[in-house]
């Protein structure tokens, strides 16, 4: 918040969670005219999040999976279009907010739950209407995590590599730690950290 408001921004701060700042957006855009630039569920969104499978893909040819935070879904959407189902995309969802766990279930996206320690930032309700069709095609399969592993995996990453993630952005990593995703004998697996909105402080660095 410090750092948007250092650029000269005008910040509101407007409920609990991802869907009720999206819901305020909005409305504001609907009152004032602003445009109204949406976090994933746009086309642009999501070509831009799409450069960071090239990029993988030339620096790290021999993976085999790819994990992947999952809150609107713009970043798998993207990753998943670059490979095109060439390697396993797949997602990883805190347990309190499943929003694309639901949506596969379901056929299309619907409402889910939006709570839990990643709700500032994996949890619009929603997963976006344009972000399911691609990942419904693209991604393999997603895997759910409790917020204790969440936690976990951000004291790990900041005890063992110095890297200070958000929960949101170290979801991802927590599947791996955890065991929520098992990778077979001799699996090249890359893990997406995607966030850094958060302090050192904000976290246990006891685990």
């Amino acid at each position: 918040m410090e750092r948007i408001r250092e650029y000269g921004a005008d910040l509101v701060i407007e409920g609990d969670r991802y869907a009720d700042a999206l819901a305020a957006s909005e409305k504001w855009a609907q009152q004032t005219g602003a445009m109204l630039v949406p976090a994933f569920d746009q086309s642009e969104t999501i070509m831009g999040q799409g450069t960071l499978g090239l990029e993988l893909d030339q620096q790290a040819p021999d993976i085999d999976t790819i994990l992947v935070s999952v809150g609107g879904g713009g970043l798998i959407a993207g990753i998943a279009a670059w490979y095109a189902g060439r390697i396993k995309v797949i997602g990883v969802e805190p347990s309190a907010s499943p929003t694309l766990t639901r949506a596969l279930e379901a056929g299309r996206p619907v409402d889910a739950e939006a709570g839990g320690l990643a709700a500032d930032s994996l949890a619009p309700q929603r997963v976006g209407e344009r972000v399911f069709p691609i990942v419904q095609k693209y991604a393999r399969q997603t895997v759910l995590v409790s917020d204790e592993a969440i936690a976990d995996a951000q004291a790990t990453l900041w005890r063992a590599l110095r890297i200070v993630a958000e929960p949101g952005g170290a979801a991802a990593f927590s599947a791996l730690l955890s065991g929520a995703y098992a990778p077979e004998p001799g699996e090249h697996v890359a893990v997406i950290i995607s966030g850094g909105n958060t302090a050192a402080v904000n976290f246990d660095l006891t685990r």
